[in-house]
């Protein structure tokens, strides 16, 4: 047993010491092991928690439903609402007033000109002071891409974490773009 949680800890120190620059001795590894493996599954997923909260170095401000729903009745060409959904995705219907911009092209795309940006995804390049709200489908990918925002310079983000599932919820079903 000790041997075959060596080899999977030694495993795991190679792989990890390739996607870092700093290497992890097996022994660490061994004993964040044994530490974690004497921990419920519940416990396991909380440590986990807060080791990605203190490793992600940003949050964007959460809008919730109440507020964003105004803004998609009266949209204002200083605001954006994108959907960083894939355009597969996006066929089943969108929030009303939001424009698509996937997560899979969003990094690349924000380096492009704006005159690039506009014949690309059919609406003007944002600005780096614009408000920009995103959303998805469940507020994973949305987090991602307000921090993929920030990374390249945008200052007023805004992340909708209850995204598509939430607003069909609360819009009913059958809701699609206006």
């Amino acid at each position: 047993m000790l041997r075959l949680t060596f080899a999977r800890t030694a495993a795991v120190a190679r792989a990890a010491s390739h996607a870092r620059t700093s290497a992890i001795t097996p022994r660490v590894v061994l004993q964040q092991v044994r530490y974690e493996s004497s921990k419920t599954p519940e416990e396991r997923k909380k440590l986990l928690e807060v080791r990605d909260d203190l490793q992600r170095d940003w949050d964007a401000k959460v809008i919730t439903y109440e507020e964003l729903k105004p803004k998609t009745l009266q949209p204002s060409p200083d605001a954006y609402l994108i959907d960083v959904r894939e355009p597969d995705e996006v066929v089943q219907g969108s929030i009303p007033s939001a424009v698509n911009l996937p997560l899979s092209v969003l990094p690349n795309a924000l380096h492009f000109s704006p005159e690039e940006f506009k014949e690309k995804f059919g609406f003007e390049k944002p600005r780096k002071d614009q408000e920009l709200t995103f959303y998805c489908r469940s507020g994973k990918r949305s987090t991602t891409a307000a921090d993929v925002a920030k990374r390249n310079g945008y200052t007023n983000i805004l992340n909708y974490t209850g995204s598509w599932l939430e607003w069909t919820e609360r819009e009913g079903k059958g809701s699609k773009s206006a």
